[in-house]
């Protein structure tokens, strides 16, 4: 039951390609030809495709990638956070539409050896007009953009686009809404058309046609053109191309729950086939319980949400993302708990573009108290909680996995709102592992299927205690080949590391070429480093 289980579940990978048949496989397949790529694209629950030279990655904390284990549990990484910010508010210049909060539902691209931001600016109105709610005077957007060489000192160049108490000389983005509370930027290099290799997603808060998503395209991602909407009444969190869907993630704001009451904050997706057509029915991407009480439901009720859905990254078979835990705090008269709401970062995977699981439940990743708001921004004077920002920011960069996040204030006095943008790493996929228990000597993990490329794959481990691990190949129905199981099973040496290639002694992965497989990665405590299994690459070659 449980195989069938696995081989029916629409789990994002890799496409096998022959006599022009494309099989969906639940992990999947390395393509035998770039030409190939071209038959993943169709219904929602068709599956990723890759080209010759990319790799499935298999994270540790994935369980549809590794479903079936034992003696072994997971062993969650703590990320590193850098206490400095690497981009805080342009205070001096009176021109500048960040003045006051440089917010992070945003994005960090890394291209050509250049790190490219987008984010949202809160200032000061120019001209502040009577209004009914607790945020008068202050002004969300426009976007801004920043560029760094080395994704820690950045520079926000004078762009000359947005005219601002004055003066243009800022990093503000001409959109056709000069608001924002989010924006969401990918590089599209499949489209043919070059004005729109980079595509943008972006909140507009409009008081007169209520939340929007607006979308716009660029040949550069600096001068940008309007293409209209792509959805109303959700609050994004991030933008990605998925299994030849682009999708947002988003808590929705219409949100009815079971029994038809009103919800709180949850996650949903928003999904296009072409960038231009956006359906109008969206779908439960991340969800936590609603109260059991329907009066207990509700945007300003107190309980924990999801706040703007998922920040998510795509490894091409699978994604990674954090989702805030939105500690909605109201208090008599202020429905949004300013100076207490607050959030931290939970851990979520998915495997199909949409639906995503936590890792661990209930478990915090990251903590606002371990990204804390620099102190040189805070005054003791000021009553306030902080809530942690995801978007667009997860990145591998070379051997380290970088996630930039938003460390925001929420403070008891709109005027005293402050915001800036931090760093926080992890070695490159090491999210988390999977390692013995405490008292075992050996345990197993079984990947799901998989079929090998006909010119020959290659796998490798991202481990630590490397030495107490072999790799047995089996049918993908559990029974073990020889050539490639017991004596004859798979070992990566001695030496830990990000990329460890595995080899077996009296075979190799030519011979499977075309076959359908598992992996049996076993794990055996000794006298070297606890092992542990962080990620297992598969690829051409």
């Amino acid at each position: 039951m449980l195989i069938a289980l696995l081989q029916r579940t629409p789990v994002v990978g890799l496409l096998s390609v022959a006599d022009k048949m494309v099989t969906a496989l639940p992990i999947g397949a390395i393509l035998k030809s770039a030409a190939a790529a071209a038959a993943w694209f169709g219904a929602m629950n068709s599956l990723a495709g890759e080209y010759d030279g990319a790799r499935a990655t298999l994270l540790a904390i994935d369980d549809y990638s590794l479903p079936l284990k034992s003696n072994l549990c997971y062993y969650m990484s703590a990320p590193t956070v850098r206490a400095e910010p690497v981009l805080t508010p342009s205070r001096r210049n009176p021109h500048a539409t960040d003045t006051i909060g440089a917010y992070f539902y945003g994005t960090v691209l890394h291209e050509g050896g250049k790190f490219r931001m987008w984010y949202y600016g809160l200032s000061r109105e120019e001209h502040p007009e009577p209004k009914s709610d607790l945020s008068s005077g202050l002004h969300e957007g426009p976007v801004c953009y920043a560029e760094s060489l080395d994704g820690i000192r950045w520079v926000k160049p004078k762009l000359g686009q947005v005219s601002f108490n004055g003066g243009n000389d800022n990093n503000a983005i001409a959109l056709p809404a000069d608001r924002s509370m989010g924006v969401f930027v990918i590089r599209d290099d499949d489209d043919p058309d070059p004005s729109r290799r980079y595509k943008m997603v972006y909140e507009n808060p409009s008081r007169s046609k209520g939340t929007t998503v607006e979308k716009a395209v660029s040949p550069d991602g600096i001068v940008w053109k309007g293409a209209g909407t792509a959805a109303s009444r959700l609050e994004p969190s991030s933008f990605y191309k998925f299994n030849g869907l682009y999708t947002i993630t988003a808590h929705n704001l219409a949100f009815i729950s079971e029994g038809g009451h009103l919800g709180g904050r949850q996650g949903y997706a928003w999904v296009s086939p072409d960038f231009d057509r956006w359906l109008p029915e969206a779908g439960e991407s991340f969800l936590l319980a609603e109260p059991a009480n329907p009066n207990d439901r509700g945007y300003n009720r107190p309980y924990v949400q999801v706040h703007v859905g998922v920040g998510a990254f795509s490894y091409g078979n699978a994604l990674v993302g954090l989702y805030c835990p939105w500690h909605a705090c109201p208090k008599p008269g202020d429905w949004f708990g300013t100076g207490t709401t607050f959030g931290d970062f939970g851990l979520v995977v998915s495997n199909d573009g949409q639906h995503f699981r936590e890792v661990v439940k209930g478990f915090v990743y990251l903590n606002r108290h371990d990204s804390p708001v620099s102190e040189a921004a805070v005054r003791p004077d000021v009553r306030y909680e902080e809530i942690l920002n995801q978007g667009n920011g997860i990145l591998n960069v070379g051997d380290e996995t970088r996630i930039y996040h938003g460390r925001w204030m929420n403070t008891e006095k709109f005027e005293d709102f402050y915001s800036e943008i931090a760093l926080a790493t992890l070695p490159r996929d090491r999210w988390g592992a999977l390692g013995l228990f405490p008292h075992a000597s050996e345990g197993a993990a079984w990947t799901a299927p998989m079929t090998l490329c006909d010119a020959g794959s290659k796998v490798s481990l991202n481990a630590q205690g490397i030495v107490g691990m072999r790799v047995e190949i089996a049918d993908e129905r559990f029974r073990l080949i020889p050539e490639y199981s017991g004596e004859n099973a798979g070992a990566a040496g001695t030496a830990d590391g990000l990329d460890c290639l595995v080899a077996w002694p009296r075979a190799n992965l030519g011979a499977l070429g075309g076959r359908r497989v598992r992996l049996l990665i076993h794990l055996q405590r000794g006298e070297y480093a606890e092992p542990r299994l962080f990620a297992v690459y598969v690829s051409s070659g």
